[in-house]
């Protein structure tokens, strides 16, 4: 379990840096320890406030088709930059392309990881 969390650690971790590389308005600042607490405080953000505003912006999403949950993605980044000193974001056009390039980033380095989790939970459990 430890090592599952880790590993999605990593994946945001990395999925926030392809994204800041990406986007102009997206800046990290600080060194490996900091871009570790940003991912971390994504993740916290993510689950408590996402469901909630998921579930507020049902009628939306069903109208617009699901593309609403980009704003509400945006949403949660830009509450993650307000939270912590070590994440800047542009203007919330550049929010929620942020948000979109980093839930494709995040789900193909998930996808690889993801992999190499998972073939090595069988292999032991094999064995």
């Amino acid at each position: 379990m430890l090592r599952f969390l880790l590993a999605r650690l990593i994946v945001v971790a990395v999925a926030l840096v392809v994204t800041s590389w990406i986007i102009p308005g997206l800046d990290i600042t600080g060194g490996p320890i900091a871009l570790l607490g940003v991912a971390a405080l994504f993740g916290i953000v993510t689950a408590l406030l996402g469901p909630v505003l998921r579930l507020l912006t049902l009628p939306l999403n069903v109208i617009t088709l699901g593309l609403f949950t980009l704003v509400v993605n945006a949403i949660l980044l830009g509450v993650v930059a307000g939270l912590s000193s070590h994440l800047q974001v542009g203007g919330i056009l550049s929010t929620i392309v942020a948000a979109l390039v980093l839930a494709i980033v995040a789900a193909i380095v998930d996808l690889f990881v993801g992999r190499a989790f998972f073939s090595k939970s069988r292999e032991a459990v094999n064995h």
